[in-house]
């Protein structure tokens, strides 16, 4: 439990308190973020939750505060953590694996908060016990071929699948979004996205699978800053990577024989834009994910400019009493309030399993066009 608290911020005895990990520090409480919030059912979705490593997911979403959720069951693979789960969830019933928790037959949907390589995989096998399911990020983990089984496995199942992409939540993104529906930006022209983790060590992790993790990999916080706005897909790509000085983002010290800490993604859009997007392991300084949008008809950088005409309300919706924003810019607490009422009201997911493989493979076919010294690469092309 010593390194879950050091994760939170909170003393450990021996160490000095450290700060929490780039991202999950939690937003600044909003008195007014449940002003207007209105129950949509009194049915409560019956979840189970599979996952506490070292970032602690499985209970940063909030879900335990949700009026419309009963969280029945939750997992990990250690003991320890199982347990300090369950604690944060407020859950009695443990199992010691996802295969275990999904035969639970009183468990409706899902939350895979597991680590990465194992996204697609857990997430196929929630699906096949005929539940919903939500995943951390990234969709897949550097295959285009679980890429195409969760495709597939998801359109099959009828099921509602999200990805907790927890940029399409920031403040600004869901400005960008709102006013794009609105038709304030006309088409995107240009977008830039930016995913900067300092990490001269990496962020310890199960079998360590973040050990020389190719940036582009994990691309899908800094591609939202285009696709999390209209929705669309890139087509192609060139790719360029800086190789690391970092020993750990050395080809011969890491199992993906990657050498780059740094990779710069030029996209090109199906609607015929542009997009630049960087994701960086080895700069250290300035870090966040950010970025900033240019259309026909209007700009996005930190707010809106272009052609005078009536915005729309570009808050983010209002949460459920009790549930906190959370980290990653208060994006918590709305994706697990969109998955839930997404199955509540038998609605597509804002993050469906189209834009979440659209988002995440762009990444994959960028590492690859990386290690080719930036060649043009086609993407495969999602839609539902």
């Amino acid at each position: 439990m010593g390194a879950s608290a050091a994760v939170l911020g909170l003393p450990v005895p021996g160490r000095g308190a450290e700060p929490p990990i780039q991202g999950l520090e939690p937003a600044p409480q909003d008195p007014s973020a449940s002003a207007g919030w209105r129950p949509i059912s009194d049915r409560r979705l019956r979840v189970g939750i599979v996952g506490y490593g070292v970032c602690q997911f499985g209970a940063a979403f909030s879900f335990q505060d949700h009026p419309n959720v009963e969280i029945v069951a939750v997992s990990d693979l250690v003991p320890e953590r199982c347990a300090a789960l369950a604690q944060a969830c407020r859950c009695a019933r443990t199992y010691p694996s996802l295969a275990t928790l999904v035969k639970d037959d009183r468990i409706e949907a899902v939350f895979v908060a597991t680590d990465a390589p194992s996204h697609a995989q857990h997430c196929l096998e929630v699906l096949e016990h005929g539940k919903h399911v939500a995943s951390a990020v990234p969709a897949v983990f550097g295959s285009l071929e679980d890429a195409d089984r969760l495709y597939a496995a998801v359109k099959r199942s009828g099921l509602k699948y999200m990805l907790f992409e927890t940029s399409c939540f920031h403040e600004d993104l869901h400005a960008m979004r709102t006013i794009y529906r609105g038709g304030g930006f006309g088409e995107l022209v240009y977008s830039e996205g930016e995913y900067y983790h300092y990490m001269p060590q990496p962020i310890p992790s199960f079998r360590d699978w973040r050990v020389g993790l190719p940036p582009q990999w994990y691309p899908t916080h800094s591609n939202a800053y285009h696709l999390g706005v209209d929705g669309g897909s890139f087509t192609e790509v060139s790719c360029l990577g800086m190789p690391s000085v970092l020993p750990h983002l050395q080809p011969a010290n890491n199992r993906y024989g990657n050498p780059f800490g740094t990779e710069i993604a030029l996209f090109r859009t199906r609607a015929g834009g542009m997009s630049r997007m960087a994701v960086s392991w080895d700069t250290p300084g300035d870090g966040g994910e950010r970025g900033r949008v240019r259309g026909q008809k209007g700009t996005f950088h930190g707010k809106f400019e272009g052609l005078k005409q009536s915005l729309p309300d570009t808050r983010r919706p209002p949460l459920p009493p009790k549930v906190q924003a959370g980290g990653h810019g208060g994006s918590h607490g709305h994706l697990m309030n969109e998955f839930v009422t997404a199955i509540l009201e038998d609605r597509r997911p804002l993050i469906d399993v189209a834009l979440a493989l659209n988002l995440t493979v762009s990444g994959i076919v960028a590492h690859t066009s990386a290690m080719k010294g930036g060649e043009l690469l086609k993407i495969p092309q999602y839609s539902l």
